[in-house]
């Protein structure tokens, strides 16, 4: 399209949740502030009981620490403009603002996707190899893999967010949804974008796909093992050591699964809407408390941190 045919965008304005009532914004604004309090809480008490207590300090520990510092960075993204939105402070988003966010976005999501296949390649190793385990995953093996775990979403966002901003807009720049999100964002260009369509879908799916086979292939080995365990005691043990991160990447992959690859038919603004806050506002709240509520060591730690920093003694069941 001829450039005199279009008007450049200089703001977008993010629709949220605006087609509800008032009151229902309200509460919103309500529930999603809670929510997002709990989530800087939770992962940041798992940050500091993982850096400071030396029973922590296994690679395990590490990546978890790398999942709840990643999940920080991505509420800090999304959730305080949202919750602007919904009390109508400022809709609006300027144009490099919401590059800024989509960029952001994509680089949490595919360091996630990513940072979650090596935490279970660390507890195959664990389960499978454990006489060979601190030998394997030494303090520079973990290293190169958190720095390969992050490294993905630095090229995947640039070319994304830097190719969709290129287009011309025009028309509305009304944004349906709650953050700058590829596809509402893509549905206000007023040109030929089958090219980018097709990188995107092939983008996501080698994206989500390839980690979630690689997690895939390591729980089978990881069942395989367990199963060879003579001792109930010892295949329960073994189970409880993957089950917290099995139950996250479940709770992660499906939302993002539905979200991603619904058909179009079925992909209405608002149940996208819906299904995106599952991953981007629910289930980072819910990482540390499961990683808490189900691991010993975890309760344990959060407990000796209190004690240390208020003279408590907490009990967590």
């Amino acid at each position: 399209m001829a450039e005199g045919n279009w008007t450049r965008v200089g703001e977008f304005i993010l629709m949220s949740f605006s087609s509800l009532p008032t009151e229902i914004q309200s509460l919103l604004f309500l529930i999603f502030l809670i929510i997002y309090l709990v989530t800087l809480l939770g992962n940041s008490l798992i940050i500091l009981v993982t850096l400071t207590d030396p029973m922590l300090h296994s690679p395990m520990y590490f990546f978890l620490r790398n999942l709840s510092l990643l999940e920080i960075g991505f509420n800090l993204v999304i959730v305080p403009k949202m919750l602007g939105t919904l009390l109508a402070w400022d809709t609006t988003i300027s144009f490099l603002g919401c590059a800024m966010q989509m960029y952001f976005s994509f680089f949490f999501g595919v360091a996630e996707c990513v940072l979650l296949a090596t935490m279970a390649y660390d507890r195959y190793v664990a389960i499978c190899n454990p006489l060979h385990y601190p030998v394997i995953m030494n303090q520079r093996t973990r290293a190169k893999l958190a720095v390969a775990s992050w490294f993905p979403g630095f090229p995947v966002a640039t070319v994304q967010t830097t190719w969709l901003f290129s287009f011309p807009f025009c028309g509305t720049n009304k944004v349906k949804h709650f953050f700058c999100d590829s596809p509402p964002v893509l549905r206000l260009v007023c040109a030929d974008t089958a090219m980018f369509e097709i990188y995107a879908i092939v983008g996501t799916v080698l994206v989500v796909m390839i980690p979630c086979l690689l997690i895939l292939c390591s729980y089978i080995r990881i069942a395989a093992a367990i199963l060879k365990i003579p001792s109930a005691k010892g295949k329960h043990k073994a189970f409880s050591t993957c089950s917290s991160h099995l139950l996250v990447v479940s709770l992660f992959y499906v939302s993002l699964s539905l979200t991603y690859f619904r058909p179009k038919s079925n992909n209405s603004p608002e149940s996208k809407k819906l299904l995106s806050l599952s991953y981007t506002v629910v289930t980072p709240m819910l990482n540390p408390i499961i990683y808490s509520l189900r691991n010993n060591e975890v309760k344990n730690a959060l407990g000796r941190t209190f004690h240390k920093a208020f003279g408590l003694r907490i009990c967590i069941p």
